[in-house]
């Protein structure tokens, strides 16, 4: 389905979701794909004759590759070799956008409608988020995130578009998870009656490590309804571990699918990618889902802006990451080679909370911790009272300890299990101790 103006798409979004029209952002509301190359080239695309597109091929479709580069790709077969040498569509390729939707929904979809567009390829989830912040954020716009939080938010929401980030804390009394943290941030962000916003859930969660009970996911839920039914509310659902639980009783599933449904006002938004869900971290093959029918024109809609976003940044997402992607996704092995992955993480987590769970809790606090690929820690009474930051432990264990952690804010320490053999972790809480200890005796935060 064709979109031939900014207006028609804006249209159409409105009528299918007015909450998600209104929260667009200037740019959003300008942005459609062009009919220009990319756009008549797909339309001349399996013609006899395509003097469209500037790729240089051998006159018939086929790549006039290098000999060395052809080389580097021959595990590939002739045809997948030939497509990864070629440009992608800028909305993807159309079997891995396919494959990935059913990947999408390998733990189910919960009670809710289960709709969702066909995915939207990006370069990578950062280039997926810094897309929807182009879509949804701009100058004062609010976004609110429960912090600690990853910091590359601000980057693509604050510093590119000039929103404005809000934020409570994502742990409460006893340090305990807090799943309204994003209401609370946003009672108290002065917000105008019926001011969209934009929320950003991140489960498993980086750089916690923690995913909701079944409990805590339908407080979050009823939480982000009680925010809809006063302001129209995007809901990013930051995805990059789906997949990566490690206790049993912690649904595995997305929460854009529990938050179909639940009120006009509110908007889920699936962020994920290949990244982490199929251990491909140099791929940067993200996508883009909406809670919408595929084949709609409300899809045709986002589809074209998004498309907009990805033409004017990156041209077009890598073909060979696509390619590989899609090899994998289509060997029907992807499935259980990914549980064996999760499984090595599982002995991971394992043996890193049997090391913390030892730890003088007057010098680390082990924060909640059930999924993903890290744990995070908060210094610990006697640490605090002894005015150590976080910045100069992880400093103290580069210098003396051999070692590098994460230092996230003033009281926070980021282990990311999922770089460390399952043997040596205990040997990393030792030294992090120790180090915390040191530094402590030696009045070093004074």
């Amino acid at each position: 389905m064709t979109i031939d103006s900014a207006e028609a798409a804006n249209a159409a979004i409105r009528e299918a979701s007015p909450a998600l029209h209104e929260a667009l952002s200037p740019l959003g509301r300008r942005a459609l794909f062009p009919q220009d190359i990319p756009f008549q080239a797909a339309q001349a695309r399996g013609k006899r004759y395509n003097g469209t597109i500037g790729q240089i091929t051998d006159g018939r479709g086929g790549a006039l590759a290098l000999p060395s580069l052809a080389a580097a790709l021959s595990g590939l077969p002739d045809a997948a070799r030939n497509r990864a040498l070629l440009y992608s569509p800028v909305e993807g390729v159309p079997e891995l956008r396919r494959l990935w939707r059913e990947w999408q929904r390998r733990f189910g979809v919960g009670d809710g409608p289960g709709l969702a567009t066909l995915p939207v390829v990006t370069a990578g989830l950062t280039h997926s988020l810094a897309v929807a912040a182009d879509l949804f954020g701009g100058e004062g716009r609010v976004v609110a995130v429960p912090r600690p939080f990853w910091g590359n938010y601000r980057q693509a929401f604050a510093l590119r578009t000039g929103a404005r980030m809000v934020s409570e804390p994502a742990y409460g009394e006893g340090r305990r998870w807090n799943p309204r943290a994003i209401e609370e941030a946003l009672a108290g962000a002065g917000l105008a009656p019926g001011e969209p916003a934009v929320a950003i859930v991140n489960v498993p969660s980086n750089p916690g490590g923690y995913s909701p009970t079944p409990e805590e996911r339908e407080e979050l839920v009823a939480s982000l309804v009680r925010v809809a039914e006063e302001r129209p509310l995007v809901v990013l659902c930051d995805d990059a571990y789906a997949g990566l639980v490690f206790e049993e009783g912690i649904p595995a599933r997305s929460p854009f699918w529990d938050l179909q449904g639940r009120h006009p006002n509110l908007v889920p938004v699936k962020v994920d990618g290949i990244t982490k869900e199929l251990a491909f971290f140099g791929g940067r093959v993200g996508f883009l889902t909406f809670p919408f029918e595929t084949g709609s024109a409300v899809e045709a809609a986002i589809e074209s802006k998004v498309k907009c976003m990805v033409r004017a940044s990156i041209g077009s997402p890598v073909a060979a990451s696509q390619v590989v992607a899609l090899q994998a996704l289509e060997s029907g092995r992807a499935p259980e080679e990914v549980e064996a992955l999760r499984r090595v993480l599982a002995a991971r987590h394992r043996a890193l909370q049997e090391a913390l769970a030892i730890c003088d809790p007057a010098l680390l606090e082990p924060l909640p911790v059930n999924s993903g690929c890290f744990a995070l820690l908060a210094l610990g009474t006697e640490a605090r009272e002894a005015g150590l930051t976080a910045e100069q432990v992880r400093r103290h264990l580069l210098e003396v300890w051999d070692t590098g952690l994460v230092a996230v804010g003033e009281e926070y320490l980021r282990i990311a299990h999922c770089s460390v053999a399952e043997e040596d972790l205990p040997e990393l809480v030792r030294r992090l101790e120790r180090g915390v200890e040191e530094l402590v005796r030696d009045g070093a935060g004074v």
